[in-house]
Order: structure tokens, then C-alpha cells, then sequence
């Protein structure tokens, strides 16, 4: 192998695949098929109440660095908040989840190791439509994806808690 063949790949901001998901925005950079399998990598917008069903990748990690806001954690079955700067890691095999508890949008980047899992929503979102906001999915929509779920690739199981269903989440 020369040192010297271009293999680096670079995305400029802006230019990653958008799609929605359930309320939340997903712009992937980096996908399996982009890095040799090695990562996906995605930056995140979650508005209030927004955040995925608690779930498990059972052949990737996944890791989030939290840009700003704050983000509650499902870690197995206790709950955590991260704050902006925070890095969180979540192993293969580990029921999670994050959800937006605040008013304010969150943001921040997720990647698998290895890259797959992001195939859920380069597929299975919804394309953006000029001049509207995301809406949050009823969950018989959610549960349409399951023959995403348990391909190779994505290899992900949902394991919803009672609270995740009738979201966004009430506020007292």
C-alpha cells in the first residue's frame, strides 16, 4: 500500500445526507459504506421531547458528544443527564436511549463503531420538506421499521420503556 493514495474522506459543513426522524434531524457525514465500514457518523438537532425509543445495537458501539443542551441518558434501566461538552459511550448489547427533558433544542453527534447503525435513518426517515418542522411519529410508524431492525447492518432491537410511548414527554 503507497502512503501516498488518497484515501481520506472529507465532507464539508453543510453537505451530509439530511434526513428526519420522529421530530429529531439527522445529518450523516459518514456512513459503513463511506469509511470501509469502519464508522458512522451523524450530527443531531433535538428539539423538546424528542429522542428515540430505548432500544439496544447488538454489533456496534455507539458514542455521543453532547454540542449544546442537555440530553437525558437511559444507561440499562437508570437515567443520567449529559450536559454540553459530555461525552457519552454506550457498548454493544447496552439498552439506551436519549431524550430532550428540556425546552431548549439539543445538539450533538453520534457515531457507531463499527458504522452500520445509521442506516435506520438514511432509510427509514423521512426526506426534509422546505419551510416545515419535523413531527413527532406516531408510534405505528416507529414500529414500521422493523424489518430495518434486524438486518446485518443495523442489527438493532427496540426495548421500550412505558414512558416512550405518547411522547412528546408531558411536562408537569
Amino acid at each position: 500500500m503507497s502512503y501516498y493514495t488518497p484515501r481520506i474522506l472529507h465532507v464539508p459543513a453543510e453537505k451530509g445526507v439530511v434526513k428526519w426522524m420522529s421530530g429529531d434531524v439527522y445529518e450523516t457525514l459518514a456512513t459503513a459504506d463511506s469509511t470501509g465500514g469502519a464508522v458512522g457518523f451523524t450530527v443531531c438537532w433535538v428539539p423538546p421531547g424528542g429522542g428515540p425509543v430505548a432500544h439496544v445495537h447488538r454489533s456496534a458501539d455507539e458514542s455521543f458528544y453532547v454540542i449544546s443542551g442537555e440530553l437525558e441518558f437511559l444507561n440499562g434501566d437508570r437515567t443520567f443527564v449529559a450536559n454540553t461538552g459530555d461525552f457519552v459511550f454506550v457498548p454493544r448489547g447496552t439498552r439506551h436511549r436519549f431524550r430532550n427533558l428540556t425546552d431548549e433544542q439539543a445538539h450533538m453527534v453520534s457515531f457507531f463503531t463499527p458504522g452500520g447503525g445509521e442506516g435506520l435513518w438514511l432509510e427509514g426517515g423521512d426526506d426534509p420538506v422546505p419551510g416545515k418542522r419535523p413531527e413527532f411519529w406516531p408510534p405505528e410508524r416507529g414500529m414500521a421499521l422493523g424489518p430495518l431492525l434486524g438486518r446485518e447492518d443495523i442489527d438493532m432491537e427496540i426495548l421500550p420503556e412505558e414512558a416512550d410511548f405518547g411522547r412528546p414527554a408531558d411536562k408537569a
